[in-house]
Parts: structure tokens; sequence; C-alpha cells
């Protein structure tokens, strides 16, 4: 695990002509100054009766949009998002149903569930409509709401989406790198679990690893994870995929966020979604692996202003 140095130490780094060093502290990515400067709350609220965690930036006033992680994940994904989207935006990133968080229902949870708790959040926030934006699993959800409540969803985006396939091999490795971070919190367990989301290796993502170690370290997060873990049984995860008649049925403008290095479904899958849903957009962005949002906040924020504010 990277030390990040006091004052001091780069003081002392600085006038013994110890540059590298002091460049290494100073590159140091933390949550924290990621959200410096930004008027954001933290707060947890009833949805539908479910005690539910949230990250807030951004007027109330101003339209609705939620931003859903993915498997295993939390409202962190979102962090590096949350200022640029404020400026326009009554701006949520939550802990979906069974994550972070937010309650554990106790029971395999299935993509149904989380439509209904991300309905149950709009209620509570007082959104009749919103733009739902969402990654992995939570693109999943997206679309199936999309589907199930055309009229709720405003602008959808798509942002390496899972719910269209079943590679048993990305299933497989989800399960295994999940439950070892579960079950065994470890640094080497976690960061596993998040380097395998990147594109670039060679980082370590030490605050993240150390914000999601936290939350898998709750008690009974082993079997919150398994439950989780669901949609990446072939039976569980054959009846909730999405197919052609669904995406066909999606009535909200939509943009569908690709990457060159996801490691979960390569290019082809994602402008194959694309192509199913009515006048959909597509973007393909270079370098990132399934968390582009994180990895290349500029220019998924450009992309993404862009598609919501109907620049493009």
């Amino acid at each position: 695990m990277s030390k990040l140095l006091t004052n001091k130490e780069n003081n002392i780094l600085a006038l013994s002509g110890e540059g590298t060093m002091a460049s290494t502290a100073a590159e140091f990515e933390s949550v924290w100054s990621d959200l410096q400067g930004i008027e954001f709350s933290q707060g947890y609220l009833d949805a539908g009766g479910v005690r539910t965690r949230y990250l807030h930036a951004g007027d109330r006033s101003l339209p609705t949009l939620v931003l859903l992680h993915g498997s295993g994940g939390h409202a962190e994904a979102y962090v590096r998002n949350l200022a640029a989207h404020a400026e326009h935006f009554s701006t949520w990133s939550i802990d979906m149903l069974g994550h972070g968080y937010t309650d554990k229902p106790g029971h395999p949870l299935e993509v149904a569930h989380y439509v209904g708790h991300l309905m149950s959040f709009l209620d509570a926030v007082g959104a009749h409509r919103a733009h739902i934006s969402g990654e992995s699993l939570g693109g999943w959800v997206a679309a199936r709401a999309a589907v199930d409540h055309p009229e709720r969803i405003d602008r959808l985006v798509l942002n390496t989406a899972g719910g269209s396939q079943a590679d048993p091999e990305v299933m497989k490795r989800i399960v295994t790198l999940s439950m070892a971070a579960a079950e065994n919190p470890s640094w080497e367990t976690v960061q596993a679990r998040i380097k395998w989301l990147m594109a670039d290796k060679s980082k370590d993502y030490d605050d993240i690893v150390a914000s999601r170690q936290r939350v898998y370290r709750q008690p009974g997060f082993v079997s919150a994870m398994s439950d989780i873990m669901a949609l990446q049984d072939p039976e569980i995860r054959a009846r909730n995929l999405l197919g052609e008649n669904d995406y066909g049925s999606i009535a909200a403008p939509t943009l569908v966020v690709w990457t060159s290095d996801d490691p979960t479904a390569d290019v082809a899958e994602g402008r194959r979604i694309a192509s199913m849903i009515p006048g959909a957009r597509f973007e393909v962005m270079p370098g990132c692996g399934h968390w582009p949002q994180y990895e290349d906040p500029k220019t998924f924020n450009r992309l993404h202003l862009d598609f919501l504010l109907g620049r493009q």
C-alpha cells in the first residue's frame, strides 16, 4: 500500500531535490480530493422501506440525474463526475439495493428488485421523471427500468452495461474475484477486484480500494455478496437478460458508452446493444476498462453532458 507523505516529508523531499518522489506523492488519488470544492452531501433516505445511502450534489430544483454503479460496487464509482453534473442536475449517486451501506434484503437479487428500489428512490426524492445513467449492473437496471417504466425516464445512458449476454468465463471471473474479496477483504483481494475493472493496471487505486475494503468488512457482507452474485448464476441470469424486443421498446433517448478495454465484453457487443435501441447514440472511449467515468472523467463528463443536455 502506498504511503501518503505528510507536508513535512514533502518539504524535506523538495529541499533535497528528490522531485520524483514528491511528484508521486502529489499524484496520489483520493476520493476526498475528488470531492473537494464540491458542495455535496452524503446521507441516507427511506426508499420504500430500504435505508438507502447516497451522495448528492446540485440544486434539488434542477432536473434529477441518478447514477448507478456495478455489481459489488458503491456510490464512490462516480466521485469524479459529481462536480461537472451538479452544475446542471440534481445529481444522485446511490448505493444500490444490497450494496455498499444500503440495506441488505437477505435474498438473491434479480434485476426486478433493483428496478423496484430505483423507482422507490425516485419517489423518495420527489422525482416523477429522471435521467438514469448506469455502469455495468447499473446499466442493466437502467435499461430494464426504461423498458418497464418509460414514463419515468427522460434520458438513458448505458455505460459498459450488462444484461445483453451470458459469457460463462466472465461470469465465473466476476464470482471468483468478488467472493474472494468479500470472504477475505485483504488489501490484495480487494485491489485485485478493482484492478480487474481498469485498463491501466500500473496504478494501485489505493483510495478506492480502501473505500471498498471498508464496505466489504461490514458484518454479514459475505452473505450480501452471495445475493449480489445471483445474476452470475446461469439460470437466474437467463430469465433476467434483455433481448431484442426489450431493447427495441426503449423510447427514451439513449447513449451507449463502451470502451476499448472492457473486461466483460468487446466493442462489438456494445455496438450490438446500441443497434437494437431506436435512435441510440454509440460512443467508444479508448484507453479505458469497465469504469470509463473514473479512468477518463474529462472525456466521459463531456460526452455524458453533451448527450444529457441535448447538445449533440
